[in-house]
């Protein structure tokens, strides 16, 4: 049987943190999700296939619980996720392919500067400033197929990626953040399509996965994360946020650490 605990906890710590700070779980998910399936015995060419894919098939679950919110108080531009959607799905098509090609090693280098981007943006509380003008079409077409793409490779919902480009955009911070609630949807479907068409052709999978999907992993994590991102949301109104992202980067900056003395 199946030890769903620590894919229990995994979901229950990133929902209040998704829920009180505004970050995809996605930053923790895949790094635990990494250590852990090593310690399992995992096949270890596969691993961060394996995280990455469960990962992005959680924000499937989430994604809609947060949409929704941000949708029922109009913070949700339609219009803009179907100008994006396109993009999107290339994107992140494209990023599973690559990833099914890809080693382990540029797997969690690729992941580690990431960390460490997102760590710095929020230390440093980086805002892009506004060019005046909304995107063109082409631009979007652009924009949405490097979001899907990193995104993809790195198992995250986008939201570190598209909320500053549709600040730099000219749209307002609550439309910036409610639509990029929405675009997550689409990221997290066909990235976790693209993860279990490549994973089918893989021989040494665990037994209970869907490509490079781990099925009890993601059972535990969405119902978990779900429940518990409302208690995250209810704490923002009593901490001291801004000093939590603050403590929340220096995590991320030793998460990363510890994954880049992994690939020594």
């Amino acid at each position: 049987m199946e030890n769903l605990l620590p894919y229990l906890l995994t979901g229950a710590c990133t929902g209040v943190l998704s829920g009180l700070l505004g970050v995809g779980g996605g930053l923790i998910i895949v790094p635990v999700l990494a250590f852990t399936f090593a310690a399992a015995g995992f096949p270890a060419a596969h691993v961060m296939q394996m995280a990455l894919g469960t990962s992005l098939a959680t924000i499937i679950f989430t994604s809609v619980s947060s949409t929704h919110a941000h949708h029922h108080r109009g913070g949700v531009s339609w219009t803009l996720v179907q100008r994006i959607i396109p993009g999107v799905i290339i994107g992140t098509l494209l990023g599973a392919c690559l990833v099914s090609q890809m080693s382990t090693f540029w797997l969690k280098g690729i992941f580690v500067i990431f960390e460490f981007y997102v760590g710095t943006q929020m230390l440093l509380e980086f805002c892009p400033n506004p060019s005046g003008r909304h995107p063109s079409d082409t631009v979007m077409l652009f924009a949405g197929t490097l979001i899907g793409c990193l995104s993809s490779l790195v198992g995250i919902g986008g939201g570190t990626l598209s909320v500053p480009f549709l600040l730099c955009c000219n749209y307002p911070m609550r439309q910036a953040i409610g639509t990029s609630s929405a675009i997550g949807l689409p990221i997290a479907i066909s990235a976790s399509a693209g993860y279990i068409f490549a994973g089918q052709r893989i021989p040494d999978l665990p037994s209970l996965s869907a490509g490079f999907i781990y099925l009890p992993a993601l059972a535990g994590i969405a119902l978990s994360s779900v429940i518990t991102a409302p208690f995250g949301a209810w704490l923002t109104h009593r901490l001291p946020v801004n000093i939590l992202r603050k403590l929340f980067a220096l995590l991320l900056y030793a998460v990363s650490a510890r994954m880049a003395w992994s690939l020594m």
